[in-house]
């Protein structure tokens, strides 16, 4: 092509997209195992499958329910400056009242009124400078992440009804028990030439007692582990957007627990739009997750709170669709996932390490009555979901499960395939616009950065 490059050269095919035309057509011709595309014979699956009818139903029939959904957005700030990247996430929470939703299915009118009204939501959204920009001169890219976290888990609230709390408080929750949060929480020293390990910091964040070197109480997240000097740092964000959903999850089941625990907290399941897990630097809040939740059920009447994650995507999802296009799982049943099922999804012999660093929450795949196949992770009363003897695959460790699936049957949604409306919703509210809100993201970043002809300085809060 008839352009230069820096280098005095023309430009090649391989820079205007030919090359991934040429990869996916040698990929097409290539030889893989995808467990997903060699479904054989399936009879050893029968005895793992439950039908949904002969689980022992310990709970009341759930009249709401509670989405949870995320959404990240790095943004290149200026076309001149492409290592320059200012970062958005949000995390918001729906209210669902299925009674309400289902009244209309007998009317021959749908009255938006009634539907309008069955759903409220709230949003608790955050930004920062993702890499090429600082909060001030003379700090990494690293230390700019660490100061920004803190300062947004200070201010950043989230305010629902009764519940009024920072993230930071949250978070000192989540490391305490329901109704007493932690005083301090552990902190790994970041500074390179410290490496004092799992000291207590407060709210207020305290010195290094071996470097004397500033620590915050978001450290123990340790996020900024995985941020870089170049690039969009996207995976970084994501881990703090995958964050700030578990907090506004702990905050929105804590206030129900202390408010209506007897009442509400019995009729309304939580729903997550994603896994039950944490992934990477964070991945330790799954602990933390797992002991607050599960002493929070040991201190409720009945088998409260009913939590779920709801997976869209992922090898386990790839598979259970392939499981139902062979009829391998019929409509109102269960599968449950132990070391032979999973031995094939993830294509090894040994999964005695399969989601026990990870998951706070056991996988399952359901069949709706309507078709609709889900993989659900959920909550085990007591002990973990995995670990080294294979953990708790079995149904029966999950009293919340038989509730938890009759909500999925009654909140199918058409708008995506194996939907469910909770989860949309939460995403429809959580999501940031594409085209057009995109490119209002790039003006408020520059604004906030001070590259624009109305602003000067630094980055504002």
């Amino acid at each position: 092509m008839p352009y230069m490059t820096n280098s005095g050269d023309f430009e090649r095919a391989a820079r205007l997209g030919h090359t991934d035309a040429v990869i996916r057509a040698m990929a097409e011709r290539a030889s893989f195992f995808v467990p997903a595309e060699k479904v054989r014979d399936l009879t050893w699956l029968r005895p793992k499958v439950y039908a949904r009818s002969g689980l022992p139903v310990t709970g009341e029939r759930l009249t709401g329910v509670i989405g949870v959904d995320g959404s990240l957005a790095p943004v290149q700030v200026r076309d001149g400056l492409p290592s320059v990247y200012y970062g958005y996430a949000q995390a918001a929470a729906i209210w669902l009242d299925i009674d309400a939703m289902e009244s209309q299915r007998a009317e021959r009118f749908v009255d938006p009124v009634v539907l309008h009204n069955a759903v409220n939501s709230a949003l608790v959204s955050l930004d920062l400078p993702l890499a090429g920009a600082y909060l001030r001169e003379g700090i990494s890219i690293q230390e700019s992440w660490r100061e920004r976290i803190d300062t947004l888990f200070r201010v950043k609230r989230i305010e629902v009804n009764r519940l009024d709390q920072s993230l930071l408080d949250l978070l000192f929750l989540l490391h305490g028990v329901p109704g007493s949060p932690a005083a301090a929480v552990p902190v790994n020293c970041p500074y390179s030439q410290c490496g004092a390990l799992g000291v207590p910091v407060g709210m207020g964040g305290s010195g290094c007692p071996q470097c004397d070197g500033r620590l915050f109480p978001t450290d123990t997240l340790r996020i900024h582990e995985e941020v870089a000097e170049e690039g969009t740092n996207q995976t970084a964000l994501g881990r703090l957007m995958n964050v700030i959903e578990l907090l506004v999850l702990t905050g929105l089941v804590t206030l129900l627990w202390d408010q209506s625990r007897h009442e509400i907290l019995q009729s309304t399941l939580f729903m997550l739009d994603g896994p039950m897990a944490m992934y990477g630097t964070p991945a330790k809040l799954r602990g933390r997750a797992l002991e607050y939740f599960q002493h929070m059920t040991s201190a409720t009447l009945g088998t409260a709170p009913y939590l779920c994650g709801v997976e869209k995507t992922g090898t386990v999802v790839d598979y259970a669709t392939a499981l139902a296009r062979h009829d391998a799982i019929k409509p109102g049943e269960l599968l449950a996932l132990d070391a032979d099922v999973l031995a094939v999804i993830v294509n090894t012999k040994d999964v005695k390490d399969y989601g026990k660093e990870t998951y706070w929450g056991r996988k399952f795949i359901y069949r709706a009555r309507d078709g609709r196949v889900v993989v659900l992770t959920v909550l085990p009363a007591r002990g973990a979901p995995y670990d080294d003897q294979g953990g708790q695959a079995l149904p029966n460790a999950y009293p919340t499960l038989p509730s938890i699936l009759d909500v999925v049957d009654r909140t199918g949604s058409s708008m995506y395939r194996d939907g469910l409306l909770p989860v949309a919703l939460a995403h429809s509210k959580a999501a940031f616009p594409i085209g057009v809100g995109t490119d209002v993201l790039r003006l408020v970043a520059k604004r906030k950065l001070g590259m624009d002809d109305q602003s000067a300085g630094g980055v504002t809060s």
